[in-house]
C-alpha cells in the first residue's frame, strides 16, 4: 500500500468512527462544540494570518491571477466573517432528528420518515481557505464528520484554521476524527480519497470546472456538484435604472473571482440607449473589461466585440459580456442555453415579466431585483 493511500485511508477510518459518535450528540452538545470552535478561531487569528501570508507569498511567486489571490486572502475582516459564520450556524435549527412524514400503514405499523446524518463528507476545494471553517461547522451541526482536501496553494492556511477548529472542538467534547484535513499536496491523494466508497458517503468538490469534472470521473463515491457559475442579470424595460446600475456593480465587482458573480448582462432593447451608458460608465470606473454583441457596441463604442465563447465563459475576473435582447423570453432562452444553472436575476417592476422569468429559468437560485451575490 502506498504512503499516500495509507494516510488517506487512516483519516477516512477515523472520520467513519467519529461519524457514529457525532450522530448521537444532542443539539446543545453540538452548539457547545461550535461555540468553542468559533472562540478558538478568533483567538488564533494571528497564527492564521501568518500561515496565510506564507500561502500568499508563494502564490504571488507562482504568478497566480488576481482573482485567485483574492480567493486565497484571509484579511482580519474575513477571519471575523468566519467566526461570525460559525455563530450563525449555531443559531440554525438542528437538521437531525426532524420528523418529515408520519403515516399508519394498513397492517397497523406506524411509519416515520426522520432526517439523519449522511455520515462522512469529503470536501475537495481550491484556493478559498474560509471553506475549511464553513464546511467543518456545517458538517458538525448536521452530525457529519468531514475530510477536507484543499488546494496546495492554501495548505498552510487550511492547516492553521483546522488546527484552531480541532483545538477548540476537542476541549468541548468533539470526537477525534470529526474534522480531518489531508495535508498531502500530491494529486494522488484526491484519487485515493474518492475511491473509498465503503468509508466516505458523499464527495462535494468546490472549485473550477476542471477540478469538478476530474473528481466526478474518478469517484466511486456519490458526488454533489455544479460545474461553473455563468451567472446572468437581465435588466427589463420596467427596471429602476439607478438601482439596476448599483445591483450590477455589486454583482460584478464585489468579488469577481467567486462563482456567483455576474458574468453576462442582458438588457431589454427598449432601455438600451438609456441604460447602457450608465452601467458602462460605472463598471468602467471599476476596471471592468466589457465585451458585447453588435447592438450593444452600436450604443456604446467602448465595448469590445464578444465572441461566441464569451456567452458561456465563467471569467472569474473583471470581465463582463453584454447582450441586448428583445424581451424577457429571449433573455430566458439565452440564459437556459448558455448559463450554468447557478444563479440568475431579473431586475423588473413588472410582475408579468418577473413571473415569466422565475418560472422559465432553470437555475438553482433565481432572483428578482437582487444581486446574484446572495447565493
Amino acid at each position: 500500500m502506498s504512503e499516500v493511500r495509507n494516510s488517506v485511508l487512516s483519516m477516512a477510518r477515523a472520520a467513519k468512527v467519529a461519524s457514529y459518535k457525532l450522530a448521537v450528540l444532542s443539539t446543545l452538545q453540538k452548539n457547545t462544540i461550535l461555540h468553542a470552535m468559533a472562540e478558538s478561531v478568533d483567538a488564533s487569528r494571528n497564527l492564521i494570518r501568518l500561515a496565510n501570508e506564507q500561502d500568499l507569498s508563494a502564490a504571488k511567486l507562482a504568478g497566480l491571477s488576481d482573482s485567485l489571490i483574492d480567493r486565497l486572502t484571509l484579511s482580519d475582516a474575513r477571519i471575523s466573517q468566519m467566526v461570525q459564520g460559525i455563530a450563525n450556524i449555531i443559531e440554525l435549527e438542528d437538521p437531525v432528528g426532524r420528523v418529515l412524514l408520519t403515516r399508519r400503514l394498513a397492517n397497523g405499523l406506524d411509519l416515520r420518515k426522520v432526517s439523519v446524518p449522511i455520515g462522512v463528507v469529503a470536501i475537495i476545494f481550491e484556493s478559498r481557505p474560509n471553506v475549511t471553517a464553513d464546511t467543518a461547522a456545517l458538517c458538525l451541526k448536521s452530525s457529519n464528520s468531514v475530510i477536507l482536501k484543499g488546494g496546495r496553494e492554501a495548505l498552510n492556511s487550511n492547516l492553521a484554521i483546522a488546527s484552531a477548529l480541532k483545538s477548540g472542538g476537542k476541549k468541548a467534547g468533539m470526537p477525534e476524527g470529526a474534522i480531518e484535513v489531508v495535508p498531502i499536496t500530491d494529486r494522488d491523494a484526491v484519487r485515493e480519497l474518492v475511491q473509498l466508497d465503503e468509508l466516505i458517503d458523499v464527495v462535494i468538490p468546490r472549485g473550477g470546472e476542471g477540478l469538478i469534472r476530474a473528481v466526478t470521473e474518478m469517484s466511486r463515491v456519490p458526488v454533489i456538484k455544479h460545474y461553473k457559475g455563468v451567472c446572468h442579470i437581465f435588466v427589463d424595460q420596467s427596471a429602476d435604472l439607478k438601482h439596476a446600475v448599483d445591483i450590477c456593480e455589486n454583482a460584478k465587482c464585489q468579488r469577481p473571482g467567486v462563482c456567483n458573480a455576474m458574468e453576462t448582462l442582458l438588457v431589454h432593447e427598449a432601455i438600451a440607449k438609456e441604460f447602457l451608458p450608465l452601467v458602462v460608465a460605472r463598471l468602467s470606473e471599476r476596471g471592468v473589461e466589457l465585451r458585447g454583441d453588435e447592438i450593444s457596441r452600436s450604443v456604446v463604442s467602448d465595448i469590445k466585440p464578444a465572441s461566441d465563447e464569451d456567452w458561456s465563459t465563467e471569467y472569474l475576473d473583471l470581465i463582463l459580456s453584454i447582450k441586448i435582447v428583445r424581451d424577457v423570453h429571449e433573455a430566458i432562452d439565452h440564459i437556459n442555453t448558455f448559463g450554468s444553472h447557478h444563479s440568475d436575476s431579473i431586475l423588473s417592476n413588472e410582475k408579468k415579466s418577473q413571473d415569466a422569468f422565475t418560472a422559465g429559468i432553470d437555475s438553482a437560485a433565481v432572483y428578482v431585483n437582487a444581486s446574484t451575490r446572495f447565493t
